[in-house]
């Protein structure tokens, strides 16, 4: 039988979108591909090259999709990049809107993006399997992770492709949702006859329905291995990810600055609610200097509207009460005094820096508290943006443009953003999202000496339990209303 997808020693034409090798590269009929590799390893870059994004010198790459009455990649291959986005495809994306309910009624509902119906049949199955009807009438913006997860899937499989490609699948979704996910993609693999290749930055998510597994390390693709749970692969794989050389001298950047009121944060019975849904119901916290919180709920549980809150970013901040090192919102301070205390990463800020400008000047926008506003920072500035760079190790990519940076990478620079004016709040929403084995244990060896220092507050989010560094001291636990 023909191969599905075939390289032969490609190389792009174009220098820039080159591996260090050529790429060899065979995709069987019935097999079903991991490509692991650490942060910056070029996976997504192979990616864009089994795609037919880039031409190739030579040898183009071959496609056999039998099943298909289409010959165009396009509708056969499905390539879907998981950030937690909320718009479509086109580039779309309604963040704002998120937190705005007046604007919501501007964003389109789910059954608004979703394709016409030719196979009816068809459509009433993956409606059933995705639990489509539930949330079929909702604005997309007040989708959760997961059901945005769920929404994306099934828009895909709609067209039937023959391949569906998905990048970093299960960043961000609680642990039901995860399993539930690899349950629906299994049951469509058996369904569809489908073909997938999974694009992974942790290799202890390999789910058992895959068959064979490409390692993809220093730009180079590595050679497909036959996989199971326990073979020898994976150890092969876990060496991959195992880097030591980047140690956190957080001592050399560190500096004293304990000014904040003794009680940070206080919310007095907060209450959210987007359209029809409650989110928060009448909350009562209370944060005090030094704590450490880790906070956790499932998807859609309001976490992150939470966060938003104390960042100011949500426009109900203001009809709530809630104090921030020691004042009340909306007595005269601006968004500005706010954010000067705060230290703030998340998955959703990645996508407001999509320019392409030199990594150091996105970690020195953090100086300022500016989204998409850039400002060349000064010497000195640029030394202290150099070593939180290097803290993070990646001290060499200062000078590369941000949009040439792996995923993994950018978030590192995000995090590095997050840290540089050395904030006495340090809020983390995931931000070990789509890191790699080595940059988990360095980042999260960062969090726990950095929040260790006296004087410094921290709040978390992470749905894996072992990402919370051991510095943490209290828990809260958000249900969804």
């Amino acid at each position: 039988m023909e191969p599905i997808i075939e390289i032969i020693n490609g190389v792009p034409r174009h220098p820039s979108y080159r591996m260090n090798e050529p790429v060899n590269f065979v995709m069987n009929p019935g097999e079903q591909i991991a490509l692991v590799g650490p942060n910056g390893a070029g996976k997504s870059r192979l990616v864009d090259i089994l795609i037919g994004r880039w031409p190739l010198l030579m040898n183009e790459v071959k496609y056999h999709f039998p099943s298909s009455v289409s010959e165009m990649v396009c509708d056969n291959i499905k390539y879907i990049t998981f950030r937690d986005s909320y718009g479509d495809s086109d580039g779309t994306f309604y963040y704002q809107q998120r937190w705005n309910s007046q604007d919501m009624e501007t964003t389109p509902l789910v059954r608004e993006l979703l394709p016409e119906i030719s196979d009816v049949a068809f459509h009433e199955l993956l409606y059933f399997l995705f639990g489509l009807e539930e949330f079929m009438d909702k604005h997309i913006v007040l989708l959760s992770s997961g059901e945005l997860r769920k929404f994306q899937l099934a828009k895909a499989l709609m067209s039937k492709p023959s391949v569906l490609i998905l990048d970093n699948p299960f960043i961000g979704l609680d642990a039901p949702t995860r399993v539930l996910l690899r349950n629906l993609l299994e049951k469509m693999i058996q369904m569809m006859h489908l073909h997938v290749i999974l694009v992974l930055s942790r290799e202890d998510e390999i789910p058992s329905f895959i068959t064979h597994v490409v390692p993809v390390d220093g730009l180079v693709c590595g050679k497909k291995e036959a996989y199971s749970k326990g073979s020898d692969v994976l150890e092969d794989v876990k060496k991959m990810y195992s880097n030591d050389a980047c140690e956190p001298v957080l001592c050399n950047v560190l500096q004293d600055n304990t000014e904040e009121k003794e009680e940070i944060v206080r919310l007095n019975k907060v209450s959210i609610r987007y359209g029809e849904r409650t989110i928060l119901n009448e909350l009562d916290w209370v944060v005090h200097k030094g704590e450490k919180w880790a906070l956790t709920g499932k998807n859609g549980s309001g976490k992150s509207t939470l966060l938003s809150l104390i960042c100011a970013d949500n426009p109900q901040s203001y009809a709530c009460d809630i104090s921030l090192f020691g004042r009340k919102r909306g007595t005269g301070e601006s968004i500005w005094e706010i954010k000067k205390h705060i230290g703030y990463v998340s998955p959703e800020i990645h996508r407001a820096y999509q320019k392409n400008i030199p990594a150091i000047d996105i970690v020195a926008s953090g100086l300022h508290d500016s989204v998409g506003l850039y400002v060349r920072p000064k010497p000195e500035q640029r030394s202290v943006c150099e070593q939180w760079m290097k803290v993070f190790g990646i001290g060499e990519l200062a000078d590369t443009s941000f949009l040439q940076l792996s995923s993994g990478e950018q978030r590192l620079v995000l995090l590095a953003r997050a840290f540089v004016k050395e904030p006495n709040l340090l809020i983390l929403d995931e931000p070990l999202h789509g890191l790699d084995e080595s940059n988990r244990k360095l980042v999260k060896e960062i969090i726990d000496t950095y929040a260790r220092k006296e004087g410094k507050t921290l709040i978390m989010v992470s749905h894996y339990p072992e990402e919370f560094p051991e510095c943490i001291t209290h828990s809260l636990r958000l249900n969804r209303n």
